[in-house]
């Protein structure tokens, strides 16, 4: 895997470094050797995002990273997922020196940086790439929608949410890893980009594809996990929330691609408003109401909740999760802490054929 640096100044204890933290977490294409952030500058990153130490280095600058490591990284990878996609100003000067040192820059924001003239410019002259893994395919090579789940006899689930930046694609990810530990073929599909610069093998990035063509992509990603892999289970990474006044695309998408068999729904309890803009005061939704929303729309059962302990201490935790298996009957889990065991088990409960 080759060497990569992560940018996420300043972010990486908040959910707009959600790109950073996924990758220090789980990455199957880079091999994370750094991540750039003063305010946290020293630590582990792994011990600032949930308390598990990693081995990955924070760095207050590329000039740190470049004195304290072996050898140079080959790959800046830009770490937050800002509002609206676009780049924070503050991050241009140390892109602009990692491409004057001949790294590749790897983005997930909207904002398209290999666009950029001063980047392009420097890349060109330097010998570097600019991915922005965002961009949509081509107009001619789009999928519309083809009703391609009504071929695919496997299980489908979603990992939906109450809110965006919530956990959905962690929680895909673990419990794709948790029904394997157990046995189970379990393919991922990512929907989007922190999953697909993470190396997930099927994904589109959901919320850059024009409205025509979003159900017919990701259909047509879940498809070929299908027929290439064989899978007994697919786990699609879910976008926004399907209540959220912001996002009114991505969870009607995943749903009307995945027809799914069951729900997994991630919700963070610890949160007072929707993550978009807090001056907004747009309040999370009732968790009973969310979940009567996407089995009517899905007409599948929701059959575990994945939570984030974000905002609350343990026993806060223990308390707000053993009230809502009380309320609702079905494991509540912070795959956080605990990973993704009991969620698999309801899954291969709910889905008897699995064990065998």
């Amino acid at each position: 895997m080759e060497e990569a640096i992560v940018l996420c100044e300043g972010k990486l204890s908040e959910p707009t470094g959600k790109t950073a933290r996924g990758l220090v977490r789980h990455s199957m294409r880079y091999r994370i050797v750094g991540v750039l952030d003063s305010t946290n500058s020293g630590a582990d990153a792994g011990e600032v995002i949930d308390g598990r130490k990693r081995g990955i280095p924070i760095f207050d600058s590329l000039d740190a990273a470049f004195s304290s490591l072996e050898s140079k990284p080959g790959v800046l990878i830009i770490g937050v997922a800002t509002i609206g996609g676009r780049l924070p100003p503050e991050f241009r000067p140390v892109i602009a020196s990692a491409l004057k040192s001949g790294m590749d820059i790897v983005s997930g924001l909207h904002q398209f940086l290999s666009e950029d003239p001063e980047f392009s410019y420097l890349a060109e002259s330097n010998g570097a790439m600019i991915t922005d893994i965002r961009r949509e395919p081509p107009l001619e090579k789009m999928h519309g929608y083809r009703n391609l789940a009504s071929m695919i006899d496997v299980i489908r689930i979603p990992v939906l949410g109450t809110d965006s930046a919530v956990g959905k694609r962690t929680t895909a990810i673990e419990l794709t890893q948790a029904l394997r530990d157990k046995g189970v073929k379990a393919e991922f599909v990512a929907t989007g980009q922190t999953g697909l610069i993470q190396g997930a093998r099927y994904g589109v990035p959901l919320d850059s594809i024009q409205g025509d063509y979003m159900v017919g992509e990701l259909e047509t990603e879940i498809y070929r996990a299908y027929t290439e892999c064989n899978p007994d289970v697919i786990i699609i990474e879910g976008q926004g929330s399907f209540s959220h006044p912001a996002y009114v695309c991505g969870t009607r998408a995943v749903i009307s691609a995945s027809r799914p068999s069951a729900i997994v729904l991630q919700h963070a309890p610890g949160r007072k408003y929707r993550n978009y803009d807090e001056s907004l005061k747009i309040p999370l939704p009732d968790l009973e109401d969310e979940i009567s929303l996407l089995e009517g729309s899905a007409k599948a059962e929701v059959i575990a909740i994945g939570l984030s302990h974000e905002n609350l201490v343990q026993v806060e935790m223990e308390y707000i999760r053993s009230n809502i298996e009380d309320q609702f009957g079905i494991p509540a889990v912070d795959v956080y802490t605990e990973g993704a065991e009991r969620i698999a088990e309801v899954v291969m409960e709910h889905f008897p054929h699995l064990k065998h």
